[in-house]
């Protein structure tokens, strides 16, 4: 692609690499007449600006010259941090060497050395690469001079001259050995030169007589090669020698239809040979395998002249018998036509339309450029995956070895795969109660013992007990403190009973004579049953009182039945005992009045919860401090229906404490109600879950919960819930990026935010070993399942760890789940089937049950063939797909045979529809999943409308991909469109949509291109 030009018949010369910025010298060519017949010269630098976007370039400097140039070098001659020299051979046998910072500045005199040894005009001049003060240069006449720029007026010759005498027309230094040079006659023979020795070691001619000698160079690496072209129309061709084998040509390069003027090697790269020839072509070759791999777009001239740019390899100039010097590059670019005058001008405005710029894009090389490729390179993949390759070089005559490229497993957290292992392993044994152990015996603190083991009681039986224990209250243990405790105070009631009971003895021994005589004479046998105590029946009589007092008053109403007076009364003088014992009698209600009253009166609010059920007061009321009686009493008391809110509700409250340790406290309270959901968010409340381990420590946590929550319903456990979700998600994200895809698959959570990840791991995962294979989507959907629960953020009361299963059995409950909404996968939790979502109008999808999480990905057998990936969209038949026999309108009483009929007679090129390119996939993707969630934001009738008929039009898109009808530039342009959706970037995308369609064939790209734009104007307007 052309990217500088200006008006000027000249000779040129490009600064030395280590310059910048990159400048042109351009000397005035000799033998040449512009229109003027203008005879002045000139050398003239330029300046080639690439910030400037025109196609001029800027004058710096310029040097009127007595003489006119046939070849001019820029030499990289640096005595005192100068630009190096400007050398130029001219038409009258002069060779004249020029400052170009004094061409640059102003006040100095240029022309540094001049010298006129040469009889006629000098055509070839080339310096040393390893010498730079070293310059040869050749006229006619056989005149060869080697010149010292330290010592410019005393040349040397490398030899004698050649017989017979003719014309030099090109020199050129060997690149690899610094005493050799070369030199090429018209009549195509060339003469090898060995200056240590000062004569010719060997001379190479064509044999067919017909080589007229343009340019001769000497390969950049190989030191024994040499290229020489033929300027004769009668063989215009480049040959390749090998001074090895100097009898006949290594390779010819043919392609030229006429004479070639000009060539030039890059030293960048040596696969890249330039040629301009008299048929208007200038041509890229490959030299070692002969094939043009580049032609430059130019104009209907021959270009005399083409040089590759040093210090950016990319470019060159090509000087022009029209009098132009264009500057191109090789990489590629968009060429805008000039208007057809010529003149640059714009056009007085007319009364008809203005055609628009034509612009062509023009290709760059066929392969990248050596300056382009990498020696090494390493890139990581998904999934953990290193790449690696190296190009290890290789001579330009060896075989070319087979690059290697390394994909290896790059693993950076060891311990976290080592853990999340040691997980994976107890949720397919199911072990959980040792796995439980081994956490606790590690656990860096008291708390983080204290939750593995209450998430340890989750698997054993009578889980409430020892939950109990765990708060510090066992029943045996009480059981035997009150034991003792009512010991003691029997001992000491019996030790006081058993003193009195002798001093009453010793006293009525005294009162009847002295307790030795025992029963003495005077005393009969019968007195001592006398002294017996009486009979109930023979007790004092009491009396009941019927005064005006408290106690009459009792009396009365008691005696006529009025309970409730009674009772008033006895509450009235504080007699809480006998009110109670009243009350009893007086019936339920009464007790539950006369109860009702005391506990007013009382300050321990735990008796009055014990007594009314009322343990929300409790769970609301208590001190924090008292969080294990408060949790203690929901575990002795509390009933299924009641008791994961109440947990919940006290766990709210230590959570709302804010410190770390209440909220390790609240997680206990969590874990008791089985919320998986308010334990992820209380536990990430306080902890930075962010980092690999950390993160680990959470979803071991929730597994386990999950699982003893599904041992006790003997069913699968569904959570919704967004924290748990993103968490989810970055642990698989993590997994993967470890290379341990598998198991981030059974961790994704499926929801319908997470698409995009899901697809890119099932592309990701190896199959057969292989990176980047895609493989079949299991038959069920990985990870764990996310239906609604019957209510939000609780699990129901029969599937709670601390419920009462001993004391309040319950039936176990059914697998079946709500159906879900229409963003949910299609099929519903546990149904076989694509990943994919629904659109709008779709039936119901049936109930199910969650996969477990630890389920093995489905294994296929080893002789089986996947089919190929399921790229449907969503949920939801496409409108010419078939319909089950189920959904199937029919009118009342019609038959439904034809229907089945009809079903069976569907187009066989339907089934066996082509697949879109795996490169292209991404594009129905993004699309139908923008299509998606548009459906589910839109809520006018009209908007649904425009969708459904996007999704329907979207599929002439799908159809031109499936057979490859689409050009590159509209494939670019589509994949630019993808990444701005994929981005939530309408704008961009609308304006890449604007771009494309204002540059392609619009009956190519008018079925699909117009429903983007909709697309991505809902899209932007509902902001999905």
């Amino acid at each position: 692609m052309r990217v500088k030009e200006i008006l000027r018949t000249a000779t040129q010369a490009w600064s030395p690499a280590a310059q910048h910025p990159a400048r042109l010298a351009l000397g005035t060519a000799a033998q040449q007449l512009d229109a003027s017949f203008n005879t002045s010269s000139a050398l003239e630098i330029f300046e080639v600006d690439f910030a400037d976007t025109s196609l001029d370039m800027k004058l710096r400097g310029t040097l009127p010259t007595s003489n006119r140039f046939h070849s001019l070098i820029w030499v990289a001659f640096d005595p005192e941090g100068s630009s190096g020299r400007l050398i130029g051979g001219s038409e009258s046998g002069s060779v004249t060497v020029f400052s170009p910072d004094a061409i640059l500045g102003v006040g100095e005199d240029a022309v540094i050395g001049q010298s006129h040894k040469h009889t006629g005009p000098v055509r070839a001049l080339d310096y040393n690469r390893f010498q730079s003060n070293l310059v040869a240069s050749g006229a006619s006449d056989s005149e060869i001079y080697i010149w010292d720029l330290n010592n410019f007026s005393n040349p040397m010759t490398p030899g004698t001259k050649a017989q017979p005498a003719e014309d030099v027309s090109v020199v050129a230094w060997n690149s690899q050995v610094q005493h050799i040079l070369a030199s090429a006659n018209p009549s195509g023979k060339a003469i090898v030169w060995d200056l240590r020795k000062n004569e010719p070691i060997i001379k190479i001619s064509d044999h067919s007589n017909r080589m007229h000698c343009s340019g001769m160079l000497w390969h950049p690496d190989v030191a024994t090669q040499l290229v020489l072209a033929s300027e004769d129309d009668r063989l215009p061709v480049i040959q390749m020698w090998d001074l090895r084998f100097a009898t006949s040509p290594l390779k010819v390069l043919e392609s030229h239809t006429r004479g070639i003027l000009s060539i030039s090697w890059s030293q960048a790269d040596p696969e890249l040979l330039l040629s301009s020839g008299k048929d208007n072509r200038i041509l890229c070759w490959n030299p070692n395998t002969g094939e043009v791999i580049y032609e430059l777009p130019t104009a209907n001239q021959w270009c005399f002249d083409v040089q590759w740019c040093p210090r950016n390899p990319a470019l060159l100039s090509a000087a022009s018998f029209d009098g132009r010097i264009s500057v191109y590059s090789v990489m590629g670019g968009r060429l805008q036509h000039s208007d057809p005058f010529g003149t640059g001008q714009t056009l007085p405005p007319l009364q008809v339309p203005q055609p628009s710029v034509e612009t062509t894009i023009v290709p760059p090389l066929k392969k990248p450029p050596k300056w382009v490729r990498r020696p090494v390179g390493a890139s990581f993949a998904f999934g953990g995956k290193l790449v690696t390759f190296e190009n290890p070089s290789v001579a330009p005559q060896q075989q070319p070895i087979a690059r290697q490229v390394q994909v290896s497993q790059v693993t950076t957290e060891t311990e976290f795969l080592q853990r999340s292992a040691e997980l994976q392993a107890a949720l397919q044994s199911g072990s959980f109660t040792s796995f439980c152990h081994d956490k606790i015996r590690s656990a860096p603190s008291d708390a983080e013992q204290d939750i593995w083991r209450f998430l340890t009681v989750n698997f054993e039986d009578e889980a409430r007990v020892k939950f109990l224990r765990l708060l510090g209250f066992s029943k045996d243990e009480l059981q035997r403190k009150v034991s003792d405790q009512t010991t003691l105070r029997c001992e000491s009631l019996h030790a006081c009973f058993t003193v009195s009971d002798v001093e009453s003895s010793n006293q009525r021994a005294e009162e009847s004579g002295g307790a030795a005589d025992g029963l003495s004479g005077r005393e009969s046998p019968a007195d001592f049953f006398s002294q017996l105590p009486k009979k109930e029946k023979d007790r004092a009589p009491f009396q009941i009182p019927v005064s005006s007092d408290t106690d009459g008053l009792i009396s009365q109403a008691l005696l006529v039945g009025n309970f409730e007076g009674a009772v008033d009364l006895c509450l009235n003088d504080g007699r809480y005992a006998e009110a109670i014992l009243l009350s009893i009698s007086g019936g339920e209600e009464l007790l539950k009045k006369t109860q009702q009253h005391y506990l007013q009166r009382q300050t321990n609010s735990l008796i009055s919860s014990v007594v009314t059920q009322n343990w929300r007061d409790i769970v609301q009321s208590c001190e924090l401090d008292n969080w294990k009686e408060a949790l203690a009493a929901l575990l002795t008391y509390a009933n299924p229906e009641e008791f994961a809110p109440l947990c919940d509700t006290l766990g709210s409250r230590l959570q709302a404490g804010g410190t770390e340790k209440r909220c390790l406290q609240a997680c206990l309270c969590f874990i008791c109600s089985g919320n998986i959901e308010r334990l992820v968010e209380c536990w990430t409340s306080q902890r930075d879950c962010s980092s690999p381990l950390a993160l680990e420590d959470l979803v071991e946590k929730v597994m386990v919960l999950r699982k003893s929550i599904e041992r006790l319903r003997n069913g699968e456990v569904c959570v919704q819930s967004s924290a748990l979700t993103e968490r989810l998600v970055q642990y698989s994200s993590i997994l993967a990026s470890q290379g341990s895809l598998t198991s981030a698959l059974r961790y994704l959570p499926d929801c319908p935010d997470q698409v995009h990840t899901l697809i890119h791991i099932y592309i990701c995962v190896p199959a057969s070993g292989s990176l980047g294979a895609p493989v079949v989507p299991p038959s069920s959907p990985p990870g764990p399942m996310m239906p609604a629960p019957p209510a939000p953020g609780f699990l129901s009361p029969t599937s709670l760890p601390g419920g009462p299963v001993p004391l309040f059995p319950v039936a176990a409950p059914g697998g079946a789940y709500l159906p879900l909404g229409a963003g949910y996968p299609q099929g519903g939790p546990g149904a076989p089937g694509a990943k994919s979502f629904s659109g709008a109008g779709v039936p119901p999808p049936p109930t199910g049950t969650c996969r477990r999480l630890e389920e093995p990905l489905n294994t296929l057998p080893e002789n089986y063939t996947p089919p190929a990936p399921i790229t449907a969209p969503v949920m939801g038949f496409p409108a010419e797909a078939p319909v089950p026999q189920d959904r199937i309108q029919v009118p009342p009483g019609a038959p439904q045979e034809p229907s089945k009929q009809s079903l069976q007679q569907l187009p066989a090129e339907h089934v066996g529809q082509k697949e879109i390119p795996a490169e292209h996939m991404i594009l129905k993707t993004t699309f139908s999943s923008l299509v998606q969630r548009c459906q589910l934001a839109a809520a006018d009738p009209q908007t649904k409308r425009k969708l459904d008929d996007a999704s329907k039009r979207l599929e002439s898109l799908y159809d031109k991909l499936r057979d490859q009808a689409l050009s590159p530039s509209i494939l670019g342009g589509l994949h630019e469109i993808s990444r701005c959706v994929s981005a939530r970037n309408y704008q961009q995308g609308l304006e890449v949509h604007t771009q494309v369609v204002s540059s392609s064939n619009f009956s190519e790209i008018s079925a699909f291109m117009p429903v983007l734009k909709v697309l991505m104007t809902i899209a932007n307007k509902l902001a999905v």
